[in-house]
């Protein structure tokens, strides 16, 4: 692993999910993997007012389908703010349809990781982020 991934474990995470299970499955394996300030968010909305809130949140991990507000909503959302826009953002979602992939980068998602996936994609995932 790299450094600045290890150096990065005690950032705080911002889970974006409307299946409270699907949000446990998330925390439980940032939690194996070393992450350990983990807060959650039950959909776009909830998280966009947690964002623009508390200012420590350095990392969204958030799933696209979701009632209130859709993850690439939120994605738009967080790129359109001064403040967020250079936030590392993982979508997560079942979807893997190429259209949707396409619109996530045009809206300038971090990356992507498509369910179910393993505790060692996710981690690749947010290294390859981390890294950049």
């Amino acid at each position: 692993m790299s450094s600045n991934y290890e150096s990065k474990r005690d950032m705080k995470i911002l889970v974006v999910d409307d299946f409270p299970t699907q949000r446990k499955l998330i925390k439980r394996t940032l939690l194996a993997l070393g992450f350990e300030n983990v807060i959650e968010a039950t959909d776009g909305v909830d998280a966009l007012e947690k964002l623009q809130s508390d200012k420590e949140v350095e990392f969204v991990i958030c799933d696209w389908h979701m009632p209130k507000m859709m993850g690439i909503d939120l994605l738009r959302a967080v790129r359109a703010d001064d403040e967020l826009r250079r936030m590392p953002f993982l979508m997560v979602t079942a979807e893997t349809k190429k259209e949707n992939i396409i619109e996530a980068a045009r809206a300038g998602v971090s990356n992507y990781i498509a369910k179910p996936f393993t505790v060692e994609a996710l981690q690749e995932k947010i290294q390859d982020i981390l890294n950049r």
